[in-house]
């Protein structure tokens, strides 16, 4: 039988199991980095980078201090981490290549009768130079004719590059900026990892678990996309919930006012029994007063946007590739999560030319009051002061346009005092 939550409780819940109560609670140190990831078990890539890339936003609002470089280690140096698709393009724990390998194996699948066959000479030409020269990028080739490849014509040897990488021959040595640096996967990997084959029912219970893990109340999908795998059928993908639940790796949880039973992973019940006591008693989250986190736009607490705007009251689109007279609110806009409540959105822009921090949009939800709140500019600039940190700059600089007035001068204030 479910167990029956509070929405408040389940708001709660969500900002303790992810390690947002209070944000930046974390040890500056790059051991951090593994913690998020025991913890939330993947997060999505995407290399825009005017805020910070999403990966690294979301690291930013769990850890203290911290620093790009400490995941750029893990992920080029270490290879603690590694790229591959789970949700999205994302970052996910190298020990856990076995449980990821089926992406590997449906493209390699997918391509070998058909881009591998047709451009067999060049596959040739690059696998032999990787295995001569060492790691290569596209780059690093004489361009070819373009093909088709996904959504818009590519240069043949950068989808080849891509495919080969898709389907697991190749891997990524390293990136410069957006440059994708490949190598072969036997010289990137232990080999232990390369050889241990899993079944594709395990795998697909594994990446079933890996999206519950990483939200923390997922339901069953609701063709939200946020449980779809890019394997198996319905019935596969029911059985492999089926057998989760089985298993007691995932519990049935309702919360009341929702439609619909949502699943919590069983390590998460401490969090969901601190929630409880803690509504109970009226306190802040995590025992502290509410501090701001700046949420990245694929963070996975607003992986459903359904439930966040179900649960939390909170409407979020990221606009980014929205056209601009289409925009509501601005490019690249974070919500801005304060407490348990998701009361506004701000844009924030690293400018590392000029070494500033600029601030060019705050928006305050509809019924909520900045002047009301009593810490809220502290919370705020202390936020604004670790993402300058992160980003490297000196300065922050605040739009004129920033509206209340007289929240946009308490703001000022409190940046000064740091």
């Amino acid at each position: 039988m479910a167990r029956v939550i509070s929405a408040a409780v389940a708001r709660r819940y969500l900002v303790l199991r992810h390690m947002l109560a209070p944000p930046r609670s974390l040890a500056a140190e790059p051991a951090s980095v593994m913690r998020v990831f025991d913890r939330l078990g993947s997060l999505q890539f995407d290399p825009i980078d005017v805020a910070g890339r999403n990966h690294d936003l979301a690291l930013l609002a769990r850890i203290r201090g911290y620093r790009r470089e400490w995941t750029d280690d893990l992920l080029y140096r270490e290879r603690s981490l590694y790229e591959t698709y789970n949700k999205g393009l994302s970052l996910v724990p190298t020990a856990e290549l076995p449980w990821y390998r089926i992406g590997w194996d449906l493209s390699h699948a997918r391509h070998a009768d058909t881009t591998f066959e047709k451009h067999a000479t060049l596959v040739r030409e690059l696998l032999d130079r990787i295995q001569r020269d060492g790691p290569l990028a596209s780059t690093d080739v004489q361009p070819r004719e373009a093909i088709d490849w996904f959504w818009r014509p590519t240069n043949q040897v950068r989808a080849i590059l891509e495919a080969l990488a898709l389907a697991g021959v190749l891997g990524l040595m390293r990136r410069d900026g957006n440059r994708r640096v490949y190598d072969l996967v036997e010289r990137l990997f232990p080999a232990e990892l390369l050889q241990s084959r899993l079944t594709p029912d395990e795998q697909r219970r594994h990446k079933m678990l890996s999206r519950y893990r990483a939200h923390g109340l997922l339901g069953s999908g609701g063709g939200t996309g946020e449980v779809w795998l890019g394997t198996g059928s319905t019935p596969e993908r029911a059985a492999s919930r089926a057998q989760l639940v089985a298993s007691g790796a995932i519990v049935p949880i309702q919360v009341e006012g929702l439609h619909g039973q949502r699943y919590i992973t069983a390590s998460d019940d401490e969090f969901l029994d601190a929630a409880e006591r803690e509504v109970s008693a009226g306190a802040s989250p995590g025992g502290v007063d509410p501090h701001v986190a700046f949420l990245a736009p694929l963070d996975p607490l607003i992986w459903e946007r359904r439930l966040l705007r179900a649960l939390f009251a909170f409407d979020y689109v990221w606009e980014v590739y929205v056209p601009a007279p289409k925009r509501r609110w601005g490019y690249y806009v974070l919500p801005l999560l304060y407490g348990d409540r998701f009361v506004g959105r701000i844009e924030p822009r690293i400018d590392r030319k000029t070494g500033v921090l600029r601030v060019v949009g705050l928006w305050w939800e509809k019924g909520f009051d900045p002047m009301s709140e009593a810490g809220l500019p502290q919370a705020a600039a202390a936020a604004l002061d670790a993402h300058r940190e992160f980003g490297g700059v000196e300065k922050i600089e605040l739009s004129r346009d920033l509206r209340p007035a007289a929240f946009a001068r308490l703001l000022r204030a409190a940046l000064k005092q740091i």
